[in-house]
């Protein structure tokens, strides 16, 4: 049994191992996974709930209630100095810390009006024991119950020592001010994680139902599947829902990221937070309010922020072993100097710091903090930035391997099409006529018609269409014992006769048919459109042919990608001539034609040995194998599709190609911040290492320029938060 619980008072990823590894150790207990991340811990078995309570606090965490979609979705708390106040406030051990900074004010205080060493030792004493209880609690514990070392221990280690040497306000400094800069790590961790959380409060807690007895307004999640709603001009969309009654056009860019309004009309799908236009609208609720489209996209954005990107895997193992390593290193560094080479073990009067002096301060220094909150923090900025825009990155490795792509693939119908072709034209074999319909056009259509009534694909819809327009829909029966032609078409009995609709190259093959129709079937391909023949057993009756609209917007997006130095392929199992057409009006740098879906995936393979890491994108459920064979699959469209949302790497939620260049650009840009913070860090406690090696800083010192790295790689680190203008 799956059991879920929030965990507080985690201030980085050591602390989630920390609780990992203690939990998994008690009775009952066969599994169990802390996310960082989103603060919370998934245990399989069976357990007491007071032993793993108790578990929990003995390391110096707490443990909440049951995790619940509806509490992982509150609204973000206040931020700025006020909201990290009351975070201080609301942890045990910054409580701790609070209580003996006042203490070790005092100590300066009374050392500053010349009371005796005696009462300001043992007040600065007091100051240190007080903030760090909860530390040498934690890291004891720790040290029974997971047999390792974690960075509470190491600052126990070194506020003990220093307080040993007579250095009491250096000790109660350096534990304040290491308590107050785990705090703030977790504090700014906090605020990114609910970055993305900001997207509830754009749903309005109450709607206006209607029921037979009238209208009442309800909070709504007391609503159910199948209510009705009302939802006047200028207001937010409470529920999913279907349109009723009425028309509108609704801003979705909370949602889907659309900058412009989206006119929708009876029988159109709506998104709770959405706002509604200059119409009123009567919506049937189709979701409930803890499973809305917004709500669902937070719980899929928090599950691939725990996704971890390669980097942060490989800075979690070096600080697994780092931080025992560095209490090994520590102890040389304190007793090798003094009984190798006779060098002072304790500080000499003249100020010069003895060797256990300059291994405590290499302890504090060590702290890697800074290191391990790096990448986490970059890759939740990052991630939610990209929802915000209406792009869903399915975690850290994607947007890893986002930043590494050398080209990208398109699927064409769908993608850099539109996916909704008409039909412009339709011929009847050795038809003389140039009139857009004559009477055996028409008989072509309705053959036809019957055929793909049976077929989903786009194609057919678009024969369908036409056909109700004609007037010829119910000119035939609907076709029996259809087959589909993997790729190349479709055939079927109708009143007994088999009729095949398909592609030029499958009738080239199969049904001879004279040049003059060849040369009219080729010029309209030449002009951009997809033809099917029809034949009527062994005779072709004529052709059709449809064409597909290009999006707006297709040609600047291969545009903005060859800009950032892509290769753009277009894969699709459209004819050569009317790919080339399409291919050569977007300006791709390479067009696959003819493919069916086991070609389209050898394709991808192609293209993978070709340039290493490639993105493929499509309509998510066509083109799977293809998505799932690239290094990163993106599927156009999500918003409201689960389809969509649970199977792409990256999903562009607003069906909006111009998602895929920012994406990547955000992808590098983090990745860049990721290197910048790792090398930061280092630099930083490389430099500070050699000031203590050579008796250079004071551990107050060092800790204050450790919490300043922390601080300085934590806002680095939310800097895709900031909008566009920060991607540079």
């Amino acid at each position: 049994m799956e059991h879920t619980y929030k965990i507080g008072g985690m201030d980085c990823l050591h602390c989630a191992q920390t609780v990992e590894k203690g939990v998994s150790s008690l009775p009952g207990v066969t599994a169990a996974e802390v996310d960082f991340t989103t603060a919370t811990l998934k245990i399989d078995g069976v357990i007491d709930a007071e032993a793993l309570r108790d578990r929990v606090k003995a390391l110096g965490y707490s443990l909440e209630n049951p995790a619940s979609a509806q509490a992982i979705l509150t609204a973000p708390t206040r931020g700025g100095i006020v909201g990290f106040a009351r975070f201080l406030l609301k942890g045990t051990t910054s409580r701790y810390a609070l209580a003996g900074g006042a203490i070790l004010l005092l100590g300066f205080i009374l050392s500053i009006f010349g009371v005796s060493v005696t009462i300001t030792t043992a007040v600065f004493l007091l100051a240190t024991g007080i903030a760090l209880l909860p530390l040498a609690r934690s890291g004891i514990n720790n040290l029974i119950i997971n047999r390792d070392f974690n960075i509470n221990l190491l600052m126990t280690i070194a506020a003990i020592g220093a307080a040993l040497i007579g250095e009491t306000p250096e000790a109660a400094t350096v534990v304040f001010l290491f308590t107050i800069g785990e705090s703030l790590e977790g504090y700014t961790t906090e605020r990114a994680r609910e970055s993305i959380r900001s997207l509830m409060t754009l749903v309005p807690p109450t709607a206006l139902v209607r029921r037979a007895d009238g209208e009442q307004v309800m909070p709504v999640d007391q609503l159910a599947v199948g209510d009705v709603i009302v939802v006047k001009p200028g207001e937010r969309v409470p529920m999913d829902g279907v349109i009723l009654a009425g028309e509108s056009s609704l801003n979705q860019a909370p949602v889907t990221g659309e900058s412009v309004p989206v006119y929708k009309s009876v029988g159109a799908e709506v998104f709770a937070g959405t706002v509604n236009g200059l119409g009123a609208l009567d919506v049937r609720v189709t979701r409930l309010a803890a499973d809305n489209t917004i709500a669902r996209i937070i719980r899929m954005v928090e599950e691939a922020q725990s996704v971890r990107a390669p980097s942060q895997t490989l800075v979690d193992q070096f600080a697994r072993v780092y931080t025992p390593a560095i209490v090994v290193i520590a102890a040389l560094v304190a007793f090798v100097p003094p009984i190798l080479f006779s060098a002072p073990f304790y500080d000499l009067p003249d100020g010069t710091h003895g060797w256990l002096y300059r291994a405590l301060a290499l302890l504090v220094i060590a702290c890697p903090c800074a290191l391990v909150i790096s990448t986490p923090v970059t890759v939740i900025s990052a991630i939610t930035a990209a929802a915000r825009r209406g792009v869903l990155i399915k975690g850290g490795v994607h947007l890893e391997t986002l930043a590494q792509i050398k080209a990208v693939a398109f699927d064409k119908t769908g993608t850099l099409t539109r996916g909704q072709p008409v039909v412009t034209q339709t011929r009847a074999a050795n038809e003389t006529h140039t009139e857009p319909h004559c009477p055996t056009c028409d008989d072509v259509l309705a053959l036809a018609n019957a055929v793909e009534t049976r077929s989903t694909h786009p194609l057919a819809r678009a024969v369908t269409e036409a056909a109700v327009e004609r007037g010829v829909a119910t000119a035939y029966a609907p076709a029996e014992r259809v087959e589909s032609l993997a790729g190349r078409g479709i055939q079927g009995r109708v009143n007994g006769r088999l009729i095949t609709v398909g592609s030029h190259a499958l009738f080239d093959e199969v049904y001879p048919h004279n040049r003059d129709l060849c040369a009219q079937i080729s010029a309209a391909e030449a002009g951009g459109s997809t033809t099917m023949l029809v034949a009527d057993g062994d005779t072709v009756r004529g052709y059709i042919s449809v064409a597909d609209a290009v999006r707006a917007e297709s040609a600047a997006v291969i545009r903005d990608l060859r800009a950032l130095g892509q290769r753009t392929v277009m894969l699709t199992g459209d004819n050569a001539t009317v790919a080339h057409a399409v291919g050569e009006r977007l300006g791709v740098d390479d067009v696959r034609a003819d493919l069916l879906p086991a070609d389209k995936l050898n394709a991808v393979g192609d293209l993978l040995a070709q340039y290493g890491k490639i993105a493929m994108i499509g309509d998510g459920i066509n083109d799977t194998p293809a998505l799932a064979r690239a290094s990163v699959g993106v599927a156009m469209g999500g918003a409201g599709s689960a389809q969509a949302l649970e199977t792409a790497d990256v999903a562009l939620m607003g069906d909006d190609l111009t998602g895929l260049p920012f994406v990547i650009k955000l992808a590098r840009f983090a990745r860049r911040l990721i290197a910048q913070n790792i090398v930061a860090s280092f630099a930083l406690k490389a430099v500070f290492v050699l000031l203590a090696l050579f008796g250079a800083t004071t551990l107050w010192v060092a800790v204050f320029a450790d919490v300043g790295m922390l601080l300085v790689v934590t806002l680095n680190g939310m800097r895709p938060l900031r909008g566009n203008s920060s991607l540079r």
